[in-house]
Parts: C-alpha cells; structure tokens; sequence
C-alpha cells in the first residue's frame, strides 16, 4: 500500500480527519479527537502507526514479521 491510498482508505471512514498536531511532516488521522493513526511523510519506505488492542497487536506481530511495534 502507498501513502495515497492509505490516506484515502482512512479518510473514507465517516468523521475521520486528517491533522498535523506534532509538527509539519507527522500526519495524525482522527475521528472527533481520537488519533488512530499516524505516518512521517517523509519516511521512506512508508510506515504507519495504527491504534489496535493490545493483545491483538501481539499476536499480528507474532503472526506477520513486519508489524513492529511503535515507536512509543
């Protein structure tokens, strides 16, 4: 998936936004004031964060070599 697409894709979701809280290159995608995901536009190869359940975040980790977890 390339970034256009994913923006796309998240922007499709009824409420949901796009913001740069952080600084000009962090775009933060929301619906009301919740973020559920973020990517560096300047990062290459592309990568985002996604909000998910911790448990479940787990196990796509242990099921899917390139699911890392964030930076935080």
């Amino acid at each position: 998936m390339n970034f256009e697409t994913f923006k796309s894709y998240c922007l499709s979701k009824k409420g949901a936004v796009e913001d740069f809280p952080f600084d000009a290159e962090t775009l933060v995608l929301k619906v009301g004031s919740k973020m559920f995901g973020l990517t560096n536009l300047n990062k290459s190869p592309f990568q985002v964060n996604l909000k998910c359940d911790p448990y479940l975040a787990g196990e796509l980790r242990n099921e899917f070599p390139s699911i890392k977890p964030g930076y935080h």
